[in-house]
């Protein structure tokens, strides 16, 4: 099977650069499979799990708090808020985030609109991470 360069960067580092069959990003528009040969395209990402396929087999699955995805047919470069692996991902820890996050937006209730669409889709990634965690 054809293979393309994934690409995972978050503020701090590098998290991942190599040769993948497919990887499942979470676009904003909905999850999205990506091959060889995609037509490039730049698309938000919401919380929820990128996944890696290399063999035939998932080898990597990563949650992400959101960013960005640049998608070209020989390459695709994820710029991530936050990435970590779910076998790492905390219920409780993300419960905790979630809570936190359903403060803010309830805060932000008189706020500016703009305020306001951030801490919900703050509170939109914090529930995709409990949900991933809870699968994982």
């Amino acid at each position: 099977m054809a293979t393309f360069l994934l690409e995972l960067v978050s503020p701090e580092k590098l998290l991942l650069s190599r040769q993948v069959e497919m990887t499942t990003i979470p676009a904003v528009e909905g999850e999205m499979g990506v091959l060889a040969g995609h037509a490039p395209m730049i698309v938000a990402l919401k919380g929820g799990v990128i996944r890696v396929r290399e063999g035939g087999n998932e080898t990597v699955a990563l949650f992400v708090a959101g960013g960005f995805a640049e998608v070209s047919p020989d390459r695709v470069t994820v710029l991530a808020d936050d990435a970590t692996p779910l076998a790492q991902l905390s219920r409780a820890t993300s419960e905790r985030k979630l809570a936190e996050a359903e403060a803010a937006l309830a805060a932000a209730a008189d706020a500016e609109p703009e305020k306001r669409e951030a801490a919900q889709l703050r509170v939109l990634s914090a529930q995709a991470a409990v949900a991933a965690a809870e699968a994982a």
